[in-house]
């Protein structure tokens, strides 16, 4: 990778008026490297996308401020835009990413079957995972929370008053396997949208999963929902959620790579430029996170 040298304040400040200015599609675009697939390793997963000109990354089109369908089949947020910055260093345009509609359930089968090159979906890194893929970052750290209707009908303070009571969330999701510990009734669908409509109508007291895609159905649905909140009126977090790109297990050059590509957009203004272009329409820039380099 090659490394950026920022030599002034103003050439910093003139870098992230670059990244924050919006494509047609919404998005910020990130610069794309001049490179070759020979300055990569011979026979690396970098040299090999580079030499193809493009890459297939797999998102989430349902999640408001991290990745959302524009209408177009083009997704939109925080993910697609970290894809956009690791593309970018492979010489890949924007236009010749092809995203790939991943669900919780799909992820490591898509990764372990070859149908995509990397997973960028608000994807939590934990041991039972490490075991079947691997994972660059974390970029981002989020915790789950709970959604209910405005007003908080049900007096919910918490995960521990849900005990026997009808929650929903997405299968095969750690937001699932961290609320059954609480002896919810859990309804498990394929995507948080899904459960917004069973919330609304009462047949769930919550929605729960992290803290920034809930704030984004909150920004969408004005006066319907609210975050579970403490007495200060800040989200009540229950877990620790450090989001991670995934990759193929045994691909260690590439996940060192990635993490290189990340710590490089934490100090040059892309990685904060992506968050301001996009979840931070409706959330406050947080704190770059500490890869892990495991």
């Amino acid at each position: 990778m090659r490394k950026r040298t920022l030599s002034t304040l103003a050439g910093t400040a003139g870098l992230i008026l670059a990244l924050t200015a919006c494509s047609g599609d919404g998005g910020a675009e990130p610069p794309v490297e001049e490179v070759d697939a020979s300055d990569f390793a011979e026979g690396s997963t970098m040299a090999s996308l580079a030499e193809a000109g493009t890459i297939r990354i797999g998102t989430k089109f349902d999640q408001p401020l991290f990745g959302l369908d524009d209408g177009t089949g083009n997704p939109q947020g925080f993910d697609v835009e970290i894809g956009k910055i690791i593309a970018g260093e492979l010489g890949i345009e924007p236009g010749d990413i092809e995203w790939v509609l991943t669900e919780s359930v799909n992820r490591e089968p898509f990764i372990e079957n070859g149908e995509v090159d990397i997973v960028i979906a608000t994807y939590t890194i934990n041991d039972t995972r490490k075991e079947v893929v691997s994972f660059a970052g974390p970029y981002y750290e989020a915790g789950q929370a709970l959604l209910v209707p405005e007003g908080n009908p049900e007096g919910i303070t918490g995960p521990e008053d849900l005990e026997g009571k009808p929650v929903c969330t997405v299968g095969g999701s750690t937001s699932e396997q961290n609320i059954l510990e609480y002896g919810a009734d859990v309804t498990a669908l394929n995507g948080y949208a899904d459960c917004l409509d069973p919330l609304r109508n009462g047949q769930v007291v919550a929605l729960t999963t992290d803290n920034v895609i809930l704030s984004g159905y909150v920004d969408q649905n004005p006066g319907e929902f609210q975050l579970v909140a403490d007495e200060d009126d800040n989200p009540v977090l229950f877990t620790e959620e450090p989001y991670g790109i995934g990759l193929a297990l045994d691909d260690t050059d590439f996940r060192e790579w990635i993490n290189d590509v990340l710590e490089a957009s934490y100090e040059d203004g892309r990685w904060d430029a992506a968050w301001e272009a996009t979840a931070g329409a409706v959330l406050p820039l947080p704190e770059a996170p500490a890869v892990d380099r495991y």
